[in-house]
C-alpha cells in the first residue's frame, strides 16, 4: 500500500530587513514600522553613527543568524548633510534610505509636499511652523497624536517622497522602505 501523504507546502522566505541608522530619531521611527507593518518581515535596526563601512554591515548581517529560509535585506538610513558620512555611504552595498537635508524631511512630507531646497536649521523652522502638531518637535519621542498623524498621512509622504529626486534637496528614501513593507 502506497503512502497518501500531500506535499508539503513550498516554504517562502522570510524576509529579514536590517535597517542601519544614525540616530535615534530614525529608530524610534524604525519601530513604529515594527508595530505598524506586523508583516513577515522583521526589522533589526542598529544605531552606528559614523562609523559605517561594508565590513561592520558584514559583522551585522552575521549576528542576526540567518537561516536557510530566510533572506536578509540592508538598508541604510542616514541624513545627507554630513559629506565625510556621504563618502562612507557610497562604498556599502545596500539600499539606501537617504534623506536631504536630514530625516526630518520625511516627517515634513507627511504634511506638505516640499519642492525647494533647504537648510537643516531652515528645515526644522519649517516642521515647526507646519502645522500646530509640529510646533514643539525635538528629537525626542513622538507624542501620540504625532504617531497617529504619521500613521495616517503616510501614503501622502510616499507619494510626494516618490516624485522628488533622490539625493537632491529636498529628498528621502524612506518611501523604499515603506513600500517593501507595504508590498508583504
Amino acid at each position: 500500500m502506497s503512502s497518501r501523504r500531500e506535499p508539503a507546502p513550498i516554504r517562502k522566505m522570510r524576509r529579514i530587513a536590517l535597517v542601519i541608522c544614525e540616530g535615534q530619531t530614525e529608530e524610534r521611527y524604525i519601530n513604529l514600522l515594527k508595530k505598524w507593518y506586523k508583516s513577515p518581515i522583521r526589522i533589526v535596526s542598529h544605531i552606528e553613527g559614523t562609523k559605517i563601512t561594508q565590513s561592520l554591515l558584514a559583522n551585522r548581517t552575521r549576528e542576526l543568524k540567518i537561516s536557510q529560509w530566510e533572506k536578509v535585506e540592508t538598508f541604510l538610513m542616514y541624513d545627507m548633510d554630513v559629506p565625510a558620512v556621504n563618502e562612507k555611504l557610497i562604498a556599502c552595498n545596500a539600499q539606501m534610505l537617504l534623506s536631504n537635508p536630514c530625516f526630518e524631511i520625511w516627517i515634513l512630507l507627511h504634511v506638505k509636499d516640499q519642492k525647494s531646497p533647504l537648510s537643516t536649521d531652515a528645515l526644522l523652522k519649517e516642521l515647526r511652523m507646519s502645522s500646530s502638531l509640529w510646533k514643539n518637535y525635538s528629537k525626542t519621542p513622538f507624542t501620540d497624536t504625532q504617531i497617529a498623524f504619521l500613521k495616517k498621512n503616510i501614503d501622502k509622504a510616499v507619494a510626494r517622497a516618490k516624485s522628488l529626486k533622490e539625493y537632491k534637496n529636498p529628498s528621502s528614501g524612506v518611501y523604499k522602505l515603506i513600500e517593501m513593507l507595504m508590498e508583504s
